[in-house]
């Protein structure tokens, strides 16, 4: 007898044999709509519910609802919408699935959703106690189940994994737990196809034959997928993804997948598929030929929506007179004809200067304009860039000889900005992009690359006679080279603006510690799209008296509002701080022996292999496009903008790995250890008797807050007298090619390129430290040797044990990396060696510790007091000027602020 699935919302559902698919519907989630989320964000509950409204009204006989968002309260957002859902009839009336990575949210989902709902998702990969833990709560509540085939090594991807772990999710749950088999929807696990990557060819054919053969095995179970995995390599491309998603289903559906979550209001009938689309989509899903992928990807921009006639258009261009060609080109980023369009327009001008104060300003002003109205981003204005500056380099050779012929003038520049980073820090990528825009925009940029020291940019600046200084910073020691650069420009009698960013500094920082520094203005600009504007508004006429003023009287507020705001903390002395330390049990600890003791280097580095560790998320933060990968490719305002640089990067990164650009090298390290106080002692043996090192910690020493107690990182590390213990330490990096290359794009006029491929080398680094990570947990110290995370798994760091690094908030002492140096030999492994103000050099490289304890984790460390600083000062032996000036961002500024008794 068959048994069927019940679900009900206000009204009941029955899964009958004359119902083929159950569409869930997938626009009221947040990882999959980035309207949906937005509107979360915002909470604007109302319009949300009218997007769950429009699913029920599109066909959804079932609406996931998924809360995972890192910027809200994932837990209250479920909680609230489905209360208010449930108020809407015409939107409750159909089940609900309750979506969540995160068990507590879909707990507390089930406890105020009506009716019997779906939860989505269980699995095995926590282990069986775990999953029968789950499954039995779900029993409890009277919902039905969507099984993940997932298990402790990680997500199943061929039918033999798929049906291993089905079937035994299934015997545990129906014969351990008693729960109905009616009730349970596996998920088979939809991975995309045709991503060029030879193995995942089959990825559609395994999902299709494992539901053939759940459905033939496991009795009245059923499977349900999301849909639109299959078909993400083709992201933007609508029509074809659409096309994929209805082959797919033609085929699955006909194996016995009776539940799927798409978009209700984006399916297509198969049989209305142009029939060479449908053909190839077919060969793609059901891997039928080995060039199925080319295939697809050869016919897929005649169904882009648009894009074959709009190519059809960029031909066309070709007949435009030659102002609107390069107007055309520089604001598409179109290289390929522009030495022929610049030739042509210098020989109809009379002066090879009149064409670029013409057509090519003119299209610059252009892509000001639209870059200024959010309809072009970063990427798109660096490519610009780069055309226009191949242009020049056109033009720049007459206009030479006919400066040397005639004495002929020179273009009318907006202002001349002088652009460093600063002393001892070796970033700038983010300088680089600041001057690629003010160049488009006509300013003159002097950039003096890094580690540049105050007297030469003092020189420089009255040399060149330049209109303002920009300075640039990404470790923390940057921040007092900076206060120190504004002291030496006040002695200098400057009053030229000062601009001040990179990664570490802040308006905050600007208004209490530079501006009382310097009587000229100082001015802490965010990101590149507000260089342009601050940068005119300072050097205009007409605007520059209030503008300062404007500025002046705001960051006396932010100066204000932060001393108040310092004042008002409650802070403990060291004394109590130490009193109230983490107490951890240590008598049953024990952690496994590392394989070697001592430094070893790590050369067996695959460039294609680190490149599947990468977190792309902070690569898009690098060209200011906000958003979490991967759904910033579909985010509604800068999604095609995000795919043109994603796709631009995967090519670099092709030619990255197939010429070897980069020579990864990594050294790493363990040595026994234990806590004395705040300080961890590393030594030479096992028997702990030949003191090695130390490594200093500061406690947190913020007032009591709920019981919490004040950490430092010595809390994680076994005490004297304790059991054995030990820390490990690592440095890595891409290499110092990264600089060499860069320069090479710089002098071919492709900016864009040459920041490029810095932020990928930067994204190399990081990603070998997570990739060295995993080795470490699993082989090289070995006590996680279980762990079965993939690559973008470890994003969110899922796993035991933690990397501080020195310079950053669990240990924000950057001198600490000179002990790390000597004991790894880092500079002889690596080649990467500490400048004075302890940046690495190359910029595209990492350090930190290794610690094992399983309750460690990446905490804030408040701001100390200075009682903490002489303490420091006196445990490292250096002065407490010394101490004070390395621990300036994490000391409090007013030495007057209150510390509790």
């Amino acid at each position: 007898m068959t048994r069927l699935l019940r679900l009900s919302g206000l009204e009941p559902f029955t899964l009958t044999p004359d119902i083929p698919f159950v569409n869930v519907g997938e626009r009221t989630n947040v990882t999959g709509s980035a309207r949906f989320r937005k509107l979360i964000v915002n909470r604007d509950y109302a319009a949300a519910l009218e997007v769950a409204r429009d699913q029920v009204e599109n066909g959804a006989q079932i609406i996931d609802i998924n809360m995972d968002e890192g910027l809200i309260d994932s837990k209250a957002a479920m909680v609230e919408f489905l209360n208010l859902l449930a108020a809407e009839p015409d939107i409750a009336r159909v089940p609900v699935m309750i979506d969540s990575s995160r068990w507590e949210v879909i707990e507390a989902g089930l406890q105020c959703v009506q009716g019997k709902p779906v939860v989505n998702s269980i699995s095995m990969k926590e282990g069986e106690a775990a999953f029968r833990h789950q499954a039995g709560l779900c029993l409890a509540y009277g919902a039905a189940v969507v099984v993940m085939a997932f298990d402790e090594t990680g997500q199943a991807d061929t039918f033999a994994r798929k049906t291993e772990i089905c079937a035994r999710a299934y015997r545990i749950l129906v014969d351990e737990v008693g729960f109905p088999p009616e009730d349970i929807i596996f998920d088979p696990n939809i991975f995309a196809v045709a991503t060029g990557i030879e193995e995942h060819n089959n990825y559609g054919v395994d999902f299709i034959e494992a539901t053939r053969w759940i459905r033939a095995n496991l009795p009245h179970a059923h499977v349900s997928g999301g849909v639109s995995n299959l078909s993400f390599s083709f992201r933007g491309n609508d029509a074809v993804r659409e096309a994929m998603h209805a082959v797919f289903l033609y085929h699955a559906i006909a194996a016995g997948m009776d539940m799927g979550i798409v978009n209700a209001g984006q399916l297509v009938v198969y049989d209305q598929i142009e029939p060479e689309l449908r053909t190839r989509c077919e060969d793609v899903v059901l891997n039928r030929r080995p060039d199925a992928t080319d295939r697809l990807l050869e016919i897929a921009d005649r169904f882009r929506g648009g894009a074959k006639e709009e190519k059809g258009r960029d031909l066309a261009w070709r007949d435009w007179p030659v102002e609107k060609r390069l107007e055309h080109a520089l604001v598409n980023g179109i290289t390929e004809f522009i030495e022929a369009d610049t030739e042509a327009a210098r020989l109809n001008a009379a002066r090879p200067l009149d064409v670029i104060e013409g057509p090519l300003m003119a299209g610059m002003n252009v892509v000001g304009d639209l870059f200024g109205a959010g309809k072009m981003f970063l990427p798109q204005v660096v490519k610009s860039a780069r055309v226009m500056k191949q242009a020049v380099a056109v033009l720049l050779p007459f206009m030479e000889e006919e400066k040397r012929l005639n004495g002929g003038s020179g273009r009318e520049s907006a202002g001349k900005i002088l652009m460093a980073t600063v002393k001892g820090d070796v970033h700038d990528i983010g300088k680089n992009i600041v001057g690629v825009v003010l160049a488009c925009n006509n300013y003159d940029i002097i950039d003096l690359g890094v580690m540049v020291p105050p007297q030469k940019i003092l020189e420089v600046a009255k040399a060149e006679k330049v209109d303002a200084i920009g300075l640039s910073g990404l470790i923390t020691p940057s921040l007092d080279e900076m206060v120190h650069m504004a002291s030496e420009m006040e002695r200098e009698g400057l009053s030229i603006p000062l601009l001040i960013g990179g990664a570490t500094t802040s308006k905050v920082h600007t208004a209490v510690k530079i501006v009382p520094r310097y009587s000229g203005p100082a001015v802490y600009v965010l990101d590149a799209s507000r260089a342009v504007g601050v940068v005119s508004n300072l050097l205009s006429p007409t605007q520059k008296v209030p503008y300062i003023a404007q500025i002046r009287a705001e960051y006396a507020e932010v100066s204000d509002r932060h001393e108040r705001a310092e004042r008002a903390k409650l802070r403990l002395p060291l004394a109590q701080a130490r009193a109230n330390a983490l107490k951890l049990d240590w008598s049953g600890y024990q952690v496994p022996v590392p394989q070697f003791l001592g430094a070893r280097a790590v050369d067996d580095w695959d460039l294609a292999e680190i490149a599947r560790y990468i977190d792309w998320t902070p690569f898009f933060q690098t060209w200011e496009m906000r958003g979490v990968y991967p759904r910033i490719l579909e985010d509604e305002a800068q999604g095609a903008a995000a795919r043109a640089l994603f796709a631009d990067a995967q090519d670099m990164l092709a030619r990255i790995i197939a010429e070897r650009w980069f020579r990864p090298r990594a050294v790493v390290g363990f040595w026994p250890a234990q806590t004395s106080g705040d300080d961890i002692r590393l030594y030479c043996g096992e028997d702990r008797q030949l003191p090695l090192a130390t490594l200093h910690s500061l406690r947190q020493q913020h007032a009591k807050r709920a019981g919490r107690p004040n950490l430092a990182l010595a809390d994680f590390v076994a005490p004297e007298g304790g059991p054995r213990d030990y820390v490990g330490g690592f440095v890595v990096t891409a290499g110092p090619e990264e600089a060499a290359i860069a320069d090479a794009f710089d002098r071919a006029n492709d900016n864009y390129s040459a920041i490029m491929v810095k932020a990928l080398a930067d994204r190399y680094a990081e990603a070998m430290a997570e990739m060295l990570h995993q080795r470490v947990r699993r082989e090289l110290w070995g006590y996680a040797p279980d762990e079965a995370f993939d690559p973008q798994e470890l994003i969110g760091e899922p796993y035991r044990g933690i990397r501080p690094a020195p310079g950053y908030p669990a240990q924000p002492d950057h001198t600490e990396k000179r002990t790390l140096f000597r004991l790894l030999e880092a500079e002889a492994h690596t080649g990467v060696h500490l400048t004075e103000s302890m940046a690495m050099w190359p910029g595209s490289s990492v350090s930190g510790l290794y610690l094992a304890h399983p309750e460690s984790h990446y905490f804030g460390v408040a701001k100390v007091e200075r009682d903490q600083v002489q303490d420091y000062a006196a445990r490292k032996g250096m002065s407490q000027d010394e101490a004070e000036r390395w621990l300036a961002p994490v000391l409090n500024y007013d030495p007057a602020a209150k510390a509790v008794a």
